[in-house]
């Protein structure tokens, strides 16, 4: 949140000379005589009201162009891992039959054999693709890399 600058002024009070009497004594001015009348009343007890002036903070306007990022300060990032989830499918069980489950149990899954899997980054969905066998292990083969407005968050991941 932008700060905002907030100026507090005590309240200007009205410059006038105490009238004088025909013998010349000074007389007290209405003013003064309503302020002493209202001094001894609760109300007077509290702090004068203030004014308060309120600016606009100056904020640069902003650019549509990607700051320029030195080479040296990306290549840091390349060498990173991150892990990817790979979903091949979900299944929805009652508590009672998940408890009835032991080793060798088959859970079935909402996915066909041969329907994309989707793959997630840090619980971003962004790609789907198609299991595939390499060797000894699974791999995915991309099918299709999804834009940042198809990417859909899944907290489960």
């Amino acid at each position: 949140m932008p700060d905002i600058a907030v100026e507090a002024k005590p309240p200007e009070q009205p410059a006038t000379a105490p009238a004088q009497t025909p013998s010349g004594a000074p007389q007290a001015s209405a003013t003064a005589e309503a302020s002493a009348a209202t001094a001894s009343s609760p109300a007077a007890q509290t702090p004068a009201a203030q004014t308060v002036e309120v600016h606009e903070p100056e904020i640069p306007a902003a650019s549509d162009q990607a700051p320029k990022v030195a080479s040296g300060q990306i290549d840091i990032l390349l060498d990173s891992s991150m892990s990817i989830s790979v979903r091949v499918g979900t299944a929805e069980v009652k508590v009672r039959e998940l408890l009835q489950m032991g080793a060798g149990s088959v859970l079935k899954l909402d996915r066909q054999v041969g329907q994309p899997v989707d793959l997630y980054l840090r619980g971003i969905h962004f790609a789907t693709g198609h299991l595939v066998v390499v060797g000894d292990q699974f791999g995915v083969r991309i099918k299709e890399v999804l834009s940042g407005g198809k990417g859909e968050a899944n907290a489960g991941l």
